[in-house]
């Protein structure tokens, strides 16, 4: 039995060919995929035929970056600041996938087309923030302040908005299928054509919402919920 036990942690324990490397940074990902040969998968993943461990602890050393193997523990990706979000957003860079920007106040920045998508934005503040058809999806915004915020046409799949604050925030034409808006305040926040099929909007405050045209298509919702919101 001992001999069987030991033989299945081994296996799950050996790295595999096609080994996935995971580092704390997606920048340092990116290099290293280059300096290996691998694959960067656009985010902090190095897909790699063969793993030299010596190697990849040298390029990991000359990036200031650490690794570990997927599935052996989990690389948490460094907090990014805000001014370096503004640096490197202005030199045109757009792509910030799983972003750890948890209690960041990026209040009235402009981050149009943005890529946040599975970025960490719990507590964050992005009031009067310019985030027209950026890329959040299933990133999480929980108890988050968009309010006043530009949303218009941005993909919000899967987003966690569960108790933020989207008071008069603009979402026109926002894709928000299979979002979570429970509890979230929307109070004269405009969702004109908005996309909210199967999206949680249980105990959401829809006071003076504007849903005309708004696909809620098998949403959850309170309906007595909507009697106060504007409905063409």
């Amino acid at each position: 039995m001992e001999n069987i036990i030991s033989i299945v942690l081994n296996k799950w324990l050996k790295p595999q060919k096609g080994s996935v490397l995971l580092f704390d940074s997606i920048a340092a990902a990116s290099e290293i995929a280059l300096m290996l040969k691998g694959q960067w998968d656009g985010c902090n993943g190095v897909i790699v035929a063969k793993c030299d461990e010596v190697a990849v602890n040298t390029v990991a050393k000359l990036q200031i970056a650490t690794w570990c193997y997927e599935g052996a523990s989990k690389a948490v990706l460094h907090r990014v600041t805000t001014d370096e979000i503004l640096r490197r957003y202005a030199t045109g860079e757009r792509y910030f996938v799983n972003a750890n920007l948890r209690c960041a106040v990026l209040t009235s920045v402009k981050l149009s087309e943005i890529n946040l998508s599975y970025a960490k934005l719990s507590w964050a503040d992005l009031s009067q923030a310019n985030l027209s058809k950026a890329d959040l999806t299933a990133a999480e915004l929980c108890q988050a302040n968009l309010s006043g915020a530009d949303l218009n046409q941005a993909y919000l799949m899967r987003t966690n908005f569960s108790g933020a604050n989207l008071q008069q925030a603009s979402l026109r034409g926002a894709n928000l299928s299979s979002a979570n808006l429970s509890e979230v305040n929307l109070t004269g926040a405009d969702l004109t054509g908005a996309n909210l099929a199967l999206a949680d909007l249980r105990g959401a405050n829809f006071q003076l919402c504007n849903l005309s045209g708004a696909n809620l298509t098998g949403a959850k919702l309170i309906e007595n919920d909507l009697a106060f919101a504007k409905q063409r």
